[in-house]
């Protein structure tokens, strides 16, 4: 009888034991958008002057890179097309001068980089979003004469020059038809996590000799496509816009669902909303009714330039981030783009961290930095966003983005009496990082690994559990694969040593 009773209570232990592991409930991983938009018009971010060695281009991109994941981002916004040019091989537009100093002159020796910015970013952790200026066709300061296949040349007809500027004509069809055919060829033949827009639609307002707004020139597309439509002629330039936005989205699900649509527009939508708002009405000087785009979520991402402070009573940062909060019906990320080009000038150090203590108070945390190099460059600025980035953070998922949930990882633990060795893999379709989470002492710590880094081991030191969640590329995370340290027999105690143990709890 006392002999069934141990082995009773030795069944009942080692089962309680077995119970608390598979109850273990580690914490949900952090999840923040942590943007920086890299700039390549006119050199702003990359590369540091046109016509570098190749060899010199990737060395600065490589360093730009390593020093984003360093300081936690975990997003890139990579200029791929400023002006109707390419920092990538394009069927449609010439090569960009901000890279060879010559429009139309491939690098030499050849790459691709925006490729390479892809393979490098990934390699890093870091999502690479492809930003593209949609309608803008030149650069006032631009040193390069247009190539022969530029659009400028080849089709002038679908160009106005309005003051400085060199624009492509929304209100013509064959404008939104050729953007949406470079959407889609950069779309199928990278390997991009997202597509972005940033605030320039119908150009910003130039002025005549006598200081008064001129009307942007479309006379001619007015006439043929306008007047037909019913609308007054400036609703007309705002549905322009508003088709070639929802053209867009199309092209990029139909081609690929998982890469996300995102834009930045200027940071005010009309003044007095909210009131004391005031500045630019973006609705109507450059016909850009954003409100629209993300009330009807025609976009997975928002991210309102809101490049004012927090004590700033006219443009305040707290009541615009709010304001479009309120817009936000469907449920979208809203990430604001954040000025770190303005601390030093008429922002503090304190402003940024501040400005995303503002976001995190409310749900979906995130922020895109304009632009890296200010973040960079700046040793009180980079150390401050160091500061406020410094727990690991995952992407925030997209529940309106049909994908299925990764499978459990598989998890390989070869245990000793002190020490222990854990590795995983995926236990299904190719993952692009893990979630790596350490019970001790009752803590859990938290680290996010990438794709290659498949084990960990414990030297002189056993950590209470090991749980490992595998992510995929929309920030979607599996069930967690849990491993306990006490429900394991102890070698050397009447059980057999266990040289190696399968654990996906």
């Amino acid at each position: 009888m006392k002999r069934l009773l141990l082995s009773l209570f030795a069944t009942l232990l080692v089962s309680a034991k077995l119970s608390a592991a598979s109850e273990l409930n580690p914490p949900p991983p952090a999840r923040e958008f942590r943007g920086a938009w890299l700039a390549t018009v006119a050199n702003i971010d990359w590369p540091s002057q046109p016509g570098l060695p190749v060899a010199q281009q990737k060395a600065e991109l490589i360093s730009l890179l390593d020093r984003a994941a360093q300081l936690k981002f975990n997003a890139i916004l990579f200029q791929a097309r400023p002006v109707c040019d390419a920092l990538y091989a394009s069927p449609y537009e010439p090569w960009s001068e901000y890279l060879t100093g010559v429009q139309g002159r491939a690098p030499a020796p050849f790459y691709d980089p925006l490729a390479f910015a892809i393979a490098e970013a990934h390699k890093r952790g870091l999502q690479l979003h492809a930003w593209l200026n949609p309608f803008r066709a030149a650069h006032p300061e631009s040193k390069s004469p247009p190539a022969p296949s530029h659009i400028t040349r080849t089709h002038p007809e679908l160009v106005r020059h309005y003051g400085r500027q060199t624009v492509l004509d929304p209100g013509d069809p064959a404008v939104s038809a050729r953007v949406a055919a470079v959407v889609q060829d950069l779309v199928k033949r990278y390997d991009v996590d997202g597509l972005v827009f940033d605030d320039y639609f119908y150009p910003y307002a130039e002025k005549n000799a006598l200081g008064q707004e001129m009307d942007f020139p479309d006379d001619a597309t007015w006439k043929k496509y306008g007047v037909s439509s019913g609308l007054a002629r400036e609703d007309w330039r705002r549905d322009n816009v508003n088709r070639f936005i929802r053209e867009v989205a199309k092209v990029i699900k139909s081609n690929k669902p998982w890469v996300q649509f995102g834009i930045s527009p200027f940071g005010i939508w009309r003044p007095k909303n909210p009131a004391p708002i005031n500045g630019m009405d973006a609705y109507a000087k450059i016909y850009a009714d954003s409100r629209k785009w993300l009330a009807n979520g025609w976009v997975d991402y928002f991210a309102p330039q809101l490049y004012w402070g927090i004590a700033t009573r006219e443009q305040s940062f707290p009541l615009l981030f709010d304001w479009w909060r309120a817009q936000n019906v469907q449920g979208r990320h809203l990430w604001p783009a954040v000025a770190d080009y303005s601390v030093g000038g008429k922002f503090s150090t304190e402003e940024i961290p501040r400005q995303l203590q503002i976001i995190r108070q409310k749900s979906d945390p995130g922020a895109i930095h304009y632009h890296l190099r200010s973040v960079l460059e700046n040793p009180a600025l980079a150390a401050a966003v160091r500061a406020q980035y410094a727990q690991p953070a995952l992407v925030p998922a997209s529940p309106w983005l049909a994908a299925a949930v990764p499978e459990k990882p598989r998890l390989t633990v070869s245990p000793g009496r002190k020490s222990a060795s854990v590795r995983w893999e995926s236990g299904g379709k190719p993952v692009t990082g893990w979630v790596l989470q350490i019970l001790s002492d009752g803590n859990w710590r938290t680290e996010i690994l990438l794709t290659n880094q498949t084990a960990r081991s414990f030297q002189n030191y056993l950590p209470d559990a090991v749980a490992v969640r595998a992510v995929d590329r929309l920030g979607n995370v599996s069930a967690p694969a849990i491993w306990s340290a006490k429900n394991r027999p102890a070698p050397g105690k009447g059980t057999p040593s266990l040289s190696k143990v399968s654990a996906a709890h």
